[in-house]
């Protein structure tokens, strides 16, 4: 079944959030590029089932207890490798379940990854220490509102973002109070804590950070030009945005850009992967989020940007493993 010599790497992916079948790409292409470094073994990760998916996709349920394939009892885990993309594997419940098994996995620990996937949370904490981030009131399910104080503090249009969700699920652009009401219905029912964020208007930036061979290293810089309203689900991944990498900017930009996207990565002590995302205009470099499990195809922005400095996704991988288990 698997080749003594080679480290038995499982491979995660799936999730309990609207992004599984995003996630389950991104593992697949993980497991595609590693299968002959390691033993390469497909979990997919569902609420009511986790199960390990063989070379002929057949099914093996796997014992959350202990985390054991239950048709091969023995075998040992030496590393997970994370690209479940939202809950459990981006807010921090997938790295304290690790944690208490005693086997390492990619990215984040549970504290850091919390931090990062709720966006109040994080745009609090990042705002505590000096980085600039958009006007913003946040809103639980029972809060009142007041749409003199929106309209005062935040002003239109606006964006309504569910604090725990990614690749822009529960996230809209409001233009006005009539708005509003039927917006944050719609995020609510993706989370019970949402954020109102001033509309920058602007360049959209994302840069990736990595540590790759022991050191810290910032990715070329990727300008996201979209067609849509904002950089949505379907500018995502449906073809509806432009992403020039490395950017077309001048010098002093990139420069600014990557020396806060460094400061971020340590002021939220990441590890592995991070993208964060910013708005550059006139009046300056706004923080929007980061993002701990970016997605991961060829088409990914981040793959893309690391084969712009000469990273393919085997080094990118590897790199993210052995980062862990050394």
């Amino acid at each position: 079944m698997n080749n003594d010599n080679l480290k038995n790497i499982g491979i995660i992916m799936g999730g309990y959030s609207h992004e599984y079948e995003i996630s389950l790409k991104s593992g697949q292409v993980v497991y595609e590029t590693l299968e002959n470094e390691y033993n390469c073994y497909r979990i997919y990760i569902k609420e009511n089932s986790w199960n390990y998916i063989d070379k002929d996709n057949n099914l093996h349920p796997v014992d959350k207890s202990s985390f054991k394939i239950i048709s091969y009892p023995n075998l040992n885990f030496d590393c997970i490798f994370n690209a479940i993309h939202g809950t459990p594997g981006e807010d921090g419940k997938i790295q304290k379940y690790f944690k208490d098994k005693n086997i390492p996995i990619t990215g984040c620990n549970s504290e850091q990854s919390a931090l990062t996937f709720d966006k109040i949370k994080c745009l609090d904490f990042l705002s505590s220490k000096g980085i600039n981030v958009a006007p913003s009131i946040s809103l639980t399910k029972s809060a009142e509102l007041s749409f003199y104080e929106i309209e005062e503090r935040i002003g239109f249009p606006c964006f309504i973002k569910a604090s725990n969700s990614g690749s822009s699920f529960g996230v809209y652009k409001v233009y006005n109070k009539d708005e509003m009401a039927k917006c944050l219905d719609l995020a609510f029912k993706v989370d019970n804590k949402v954020l109102i964020e001033s509309y920058i208007d602007g360049r959209e930036f994302s840069i990736g950070v990595i540590k790759y061979d022991g050191n810290l290293k910032v990715l070329p810089i990727t300008e996201i030009i979209t067609s849509n309203d904002f950089f949505d689900y379907e500018a995502k991944y449906e073809g509806k945005a432009q992403e020039i990498t490395p950017a077309k900017i001048s010098l002093e930009l990139e420069s600014s850009l990557k020396f806060l996207s460094k400061e971020i990565y340590n002021l939220l002590d990441l590890r592995g992967f991070s993208r964060s995302e910013f708005i550059v205009n006139s009046s300056g470099i706004y923080y929007l989020e980061t993002n701990t499990v970016p997605g991961l195809t060829s088409e990914s922005i981040l793959p893309q940007q690391a084969k712009c400095a000469n990273i393919d996704l085997k080094d990118l991988f590897k790199n993210a493993i052995e980062e862990v288990i050394n």
